[in-house]
């Protein structure tokens, strides 16, 4: 498995245009940005571990071809009650950019069947409220991960409640930090993003939804033409509380820890 630059960035723009549409939720731009640049600091021929969701994309890991210098394994842990709703984002990566990394295996997180401590880095995209053995989950990352080595978290403060019924939890970065010290994984970078507007904008996105077809798309086009630029520029322009200390309204985190 090898690609060029020029593929890597094709990609990335298939996931941002098509799969995580940035440009309606901008706090996947968080993802992608950090995703990219742990596999350009990752020493080639390290392991690299993934535990994603594949199965609702065709069985292909979306963040693979960034590790295709490293030594990349991808854990679908998908639980039995997915195989229902299938592939149903499958079409978002029928584009000739996308780079086909299928997923290494499919396991359950209480039985992934790695090794202890193979992984110098281990990821966990946009996983973790999807998971309903916590306790599994963290433990399973410490124990895959060296010495040393490194875990990479991304997840939302804000979500509608989604593939029903696997869906399970909100973390905050803080209560996350709380978990992965008790399995050993020491926080050293926390980043937040996203503000109050880019909430309201997240809400605009799912409420549209509801509204009957036609009402959609006049409410749709009224607010994307008109109202959301200006949502995303305060978010830019008007970054803290004014009135409360102590507080903050990121629509996502990532987290890098370390095994100590």
């Amino acid at each position: 498995m090898s690609f060029s630059e020029e593929q890597i960035d094709k990609h990335s723009q298939v996931l941002a245009n098509k799969v995580f549409l940035t440009d309606r939720l901008p706090h996947f731009e968080l993802l992608l940005k950090e995703v990219k640049s742990l596999a350009n600091t990752e020493p080639p021929g390290s392991t690299v571990v993934s535990l994603e969701r594949g199965l609702l994309y065709g069985g292909y890991s979306l963040v693979g071809p960034y590790f295709h210098q490293q030594n990349f394994i991808s854990v679908d842990s998908s639980p039995e009650s997915a195989d229902e709703r299938g592939a149903y984002n499958k079409d978002k990566v029928l584009d000739k950019d996308f780079l086909q990394v299928p997923i290494s295996t499919r396991a359950p997180i209480e039985n992934t069947g790695l090794d202890s401590e193979i992984a110098d880095l281990v990821l966990v995209p946009n996983l973790v409220h999807h998971i309903a053995n916590q306790e599994a989950l963290f433990s399973e990352m410490a124990r895959i991960t060296k010495a040393n080595g490194k875990v990479f978290v991304f997840e939302p403060t804000l979500r509608e409640l989604h593939q029903i019924p696997d869906d399970y939890l909100r973390y905050t970065p803080y209560g996350m930090h709380e978990i992965m010290r008790k399995v050993g994984l020491e926080p050293i970078d926390t980043k937040l993003d996203g503000g109050p507007f880019s909430a309201i904008g997240y809400c605009w996105l799912q409420a549209l939804e509801y509204l009957p077809e036609k009402q959609r798309q006049e409410t749709a086009a009224w607010f994307y033409n008109e109202h959301w630029p200006k949502l995303k520029q305060w978010d830019t322009e008007f970054t803290e509380n004014l009135v409360r200390k102590h507080t903050k309204f990121p629509v996502g985190f990532s987290i890098l820890a370390k095994k100590s």
